[in-house]
């Protein structure tokens, strides 16, 4: 009869995995949950209604986003000076879907799916320059309903141009565009309607059918579909796109976790591999550095380092400010104005992180 050996809790093998408890939460850089309201004052997004999944940042720094579950909610965010603030906007009509945001000059449009199809939904500008410390007050907002973009189409995601005067979006079948003071939809042609818009140099791009790109040039308004041949890869899914730090550059993801950089004139180039797959959102920040979070269930926050292509797994995000709370999985992301990423958490009582990147050492050189 075989017996046991003696469990040892000295012995490397068991002294191993506690550290690797003890370390699979964010290990470099702080993060800090801040939930949808106007802490003591305000009531956050009822849970069931606050799965935050699009998000966009404006001129100001204010952080307007959109929340998916039993009904959609658009909010307002601020967190600069002694701002820290989360102000539900309201809740749209039979909406059930935030997609996307978008921030333009001279408003905000949402684009929200639900029982009445695929719909923008206009934000009222909102005074978030007060410190919400003292006397402070505001009066009731009002959602502005625009209209359905595609009849009977819901929306898959929508971004600004360069001049944040005209949203081009696209539904599950079909490109349109959208002036945002006018809120007038012109619907430019047919396009495979998956994944996230990117912006490049010259136009849009989108997922075509097969491993393949189409554009859209926003100076002739034209459509090429097939425009351009996705690198080796897993594509099946929906893309992700990323805005690098040269103009024009982009970054996405296939679905094995692979990480790629975009350039019209140069194309793509492999820069590494997240750990887990698939690749959520990313943002990258000016120095650089590509933070996100990747894999199912329990994703963990990474950093790509886009010179040498070198990619850390930094772990479970984790806040321990004020209350613990842990998040699992995220459907947006944005860079604050003072270089902080925001994440917009995608569960049941969704909170927004606020995420502050350890600063890389500066090495000066040696005369």
């Amino acid at each position: 009869m075989e017996t046991k050996g003696r469990f040892d809790p000295n012995s490397p093998a068991i002294k191993a995995y506690e550290n690797e408890l003890a370390h699979q939460f964010v290990r470099e850089g702080t993060m800090v949950a801040f939930p949808t309201c106007l802490p003591g004052m305000t009531t956050p997004i009822t849970h069931d209604e606050c799965r935050i999944t699009a998000l966009d940042i404006d001129s100001e720094g204010h952080i307007y986003g959109g929340t998916s579950g039993r009904r959609a909610h658009l909010f307002a965010s601020a967190f600069h000076d002694l701002t820290g603030v989360v102000l539900d906007v309201g809740v749209v009509p039979d909406g059930t879907n935030s997609v996307a945001v978008c921030c333009g000059k001279s408003r905000t449009l949402a684009f929200v799916n639900g029982a009445r199809g695929g719909r923008a939904i206009a934000i009222p500008e909102i005074d978030l320059a007060q410190d919400w410390i003292q006397e402070w007050g505001l009066a009731p907002q009002v959602l502005q309903d625009l209209g359905e973009c595609v009849s009977k189409e819901p929306v898959v995601h929508a971004i600004c141009d360069a001049s944040r005067s005209t949203v081009i979006g696209v539904t599950t079948g079909h490109l349109f565009t959208m002036g945002i003071e006018s809120g007038k939809v012109s619907v430019i042609g047919e396009v495979s309607g998956r994944g996230h818009l990117g912006m490049g140099s010259s136009g849009i791009f989108g997922q075509d059918d097969g491993a393949r790109l189409w554009h859209f040039d926003l100076a002739s308004g034209k459509i090429r579909r097939a425009a351009v041949d996705l690198p080796k890869g897993e594509w099946n899914a929906g893309l992700r796109w990323a805005r690098g730090g040269d103009t024009g550059e982009l970054l996405t993801a296939d679905d094995a976790g692979r990480i790629f950089s975009f350039d019209e004139n140069q194309g793509f180039r492999l820069l590494g591999r997240a750990h887990l797959a698939p690749v959520g959102p990313m943002v990258m920040i000016p120095d650089g550095r590509l933070f996100g979070f990747c894999g199912n269930e329990m994703a963990n926050l990474f950093c790509c380092d886009t010179v040498s292509g070198s990619v850390s797994n930094l772990g479970v995000a984790a806040s321990v400010f004020e209350h613990r709370r842990y998040a699992y999985q995220f459907g947006d992301a944005v860079v604050g104005s003072q270089g902080e990423i925001v994440f917009g958490e995608d569960d049941n009582d969704g909170h927004l992180w606020l995420y502050f990147p350890k600063i890389n050492r500066v090495t000066r050189a040696t005369t």
